[in-house]
């Protein structure tokens, strides 16, 4: 019997909707994995999504999608058990108020809980390069249990698009929040 997941995904306002994007695709494909996935998106995050990827689409995935500054959202609580919380991509900006415990927004507030319940953060850094600020909020993050998964893209698996590219960021993040995926696996592939 397959574990079913409550995850809550926040997205960010930095560039990388494509991340965004490619990560709602293959949750979308695994409802036999998730129980509920709760989604809060920054107003940035939208306006960048339309901006770089020209449509609105993230308003058509079939999953619970919560106002930024609802504090009734059921993750919100430690009560509600969601199991994992992935922030993709994850703004230097939400980074910090992370890292400081600054809980202004359902976003921060989210992460505060996961953190203290000792569950899974997942923050995925699209900007480049880092200052000591934001490498010392992702020590201090690392130190509290949280995971920074940077939006790194690799090209062993020689991807053919766009979204293969993002997909070999997207599906490394699914694997840390303990979903069962079919993926690129070095060495699996058969070749030499």
């Amino acid at each position: 019997m397959i574990k079913k997941h409550k995850l809550v995904i926040a997205v960010g306002g930095s560039s990388g909707s494509i991340y965004a994007k490619t990560l709602l695709d293959r949750l979308a494909g695994l409802p036999e994995q998730l129980e509920a996935v709760g989604i809060v998106m920054s107003d940035n995050a939208k306006f960048n999504w339309e901006y770089e990827l020209g449509n609105r689409d993230f308003e058509q995935y079939p999953f619970d999608f919560y106002n930024k500054m609802d504090f009734m959202a059921p993750f919100a609580s430690g009560s509600a058990q969601y199991g994992s919380m992935i922030v993709c991509p994850c703004s230097m900006g939400i980074m910090g108020r992370i890292a400081t415990g600054i809980s202004n927004d359902l976003t921060t507030r989210a992460a505060d809980v996961i953190l203290k319940e000792r569950r899974r953060l997942i923050l995925v850094p699209r900007d480049t390069p880092y200052s000591l600020i934001h490498i010392n909020n992702m020590k201090t993050i690392t130190e509290a249990g949280g995971i920074i998964c940077p939006a790194s893209p690799s090209f062993y698996s020689r991807p053919q698009t766009m979204e293969e590219l993002a997909a070999t960021v997207t599906d490394r993040v699914l694997d840390l929040a303990g979903l069962d995926l079919q993926t690129y696996r070095w060495g699996e592939s058969g070749e030499d």
